[in-house]
């Protein structure tokens, strides 16, 4: 795999991240326009509602996957959250923590943020190293409470309890509400988190993101790994340079850090060819450029196809449930 071939990758990289940045933009551009009609009185709709915003709950999807575990069913209230989230946990799984660095909006967001600081600022900045690896225990621990109190805590009529409220109902249009009528705090807040991802690559993914966390304890079984021909390799270190999440990818033989996103930058800027390589530790082979790619998107399209045949898509909840739950939302966000 030459140089020329892996950087046509990472441009294929930053078409699919877009790609799907705005098509997650589309999806919530919809769910509002669904929203408007219910709030605005009509008699019907004017567009249907997509059930991709589901997306945008995964607290309430893991509480789906342990009533889902324990009972054996899966809840119609907001199903395609959990079939969502099983297809990124999926992705995880099988190829690394790819999610992250080919399809997570947040994570396209930030990349864009720190290469836009980069320009401003002629560098991005690095915090000192102790206080680095402190810092993204942050995450871990924020994983750590939601998995206690709902994976751990959480009796299982408390489950079906939260699923059949009205609260969880509406969980969608509060979060939509949460972008579309910012508080002065949360316009802050995200101020100071982007300013900040100016600075530092990948401010909220290295320190703060607790689904990144979870997709990244999961990775470590992944049979997809950056691996280093230790014979070829030169030692010039380019790749730990390169490497967004700052790992010593130039002493590994094979990286199973729970940071490694799976964005191929490092082999991109390796100048030996097939010293680094994203491949599973069963195939000996050099793999062509495009595998790592393609495996990464039909996981994700398999699982959400699977849920969709599976009639695990669209919620049990109608028009009309909307047209009467939408009044209480005031009442239900506090």
């Amino acid at each position: 795999m030459n140089n020329l071939t892996i950087k046509s990758v990472i441009n294929i990289r930053t078409v699919v991240q877009w790609f799907f940045m705005f098509w997650v933009v589309g999806i919530g551009i919809r769910f509002g326009m669904f929203i408007n009609s219910v709030e605005s009185g009509a008699a019907a709709p004017f567009v249907s509602r997509p059930p991709g915003v589901e997306g945008f709950l995964p607290i309430g999807a893991l509480t789906s996957l342990k009533y889902w575990l324990v009972s054996g069913e899966i809840h119609p209230v907001h199903p395609a959250a959990l079939v969502i989230f099983l297809s990124i946990l999926l992705m995880s799984l099988l190829a690394k923590k790819s999610f992250c660095s080919w399809l997570c909006p947040v994570g396209t967001f930030s990349e864009a943020a720190y290469k836009v600081g980069r320009k401003l600022f002629g560098r991005n900045f690095r915090i000192w190293r102790w206080l680095d690896i402190t810092l993204r225990g942050i995450k871990y621990l924020l994983l750590l409470i939601f998995v206690k109190l709902i994976l751990m805590d959480m009796p299982t009529e408390a489950l079906a309890g939260f699923l059949d409220a009205p609260y969880w109902a509406v969980s969608d249009v509060k979060m939509l509400h949460f972008f579309t009528r910012m508080s002065i705090t949360t316009m802050v807040v995200l101020a100071i988190l982007t300013f900040f991802s100016l600075l530092y690559k990948n401010f909220w993914c290295r320190y703060l993101c607790p689904y990144g966390a979870l997709l990244g304890l999961a990775s470590l079984v992944s049979p997809f790994k950056i691996r280093r021909d230790e014979a070829g390799c030169t030692g010039c270190q380019r790749c730990s340079a390169a490497c967004p999440s700052d790992l010593p990818v130039h002493s590994c033989r094979a990286v199973s850090s729970p940071e490694c996103t799976g964005c191929l930058a490092c082999v991109a800027h390796c100048p030996e060819q097939n010293v680094l390589a994203m491949q599973p530790l069963f195939w000996k082979q050099p793999l062509p450029a495009w595998v790592y790619p393609a495996v990464v998107v039909l996981i994700f399209m398999a699982g959400i196809g699977a849920g969709m045949a599976g009639g695990h898509w669209h919620s049990s909840l109608n028009y009309s449930d909307y047209q009467r739950l939408i009044p209480l939302v005031p009442y239900l966000s506090h």
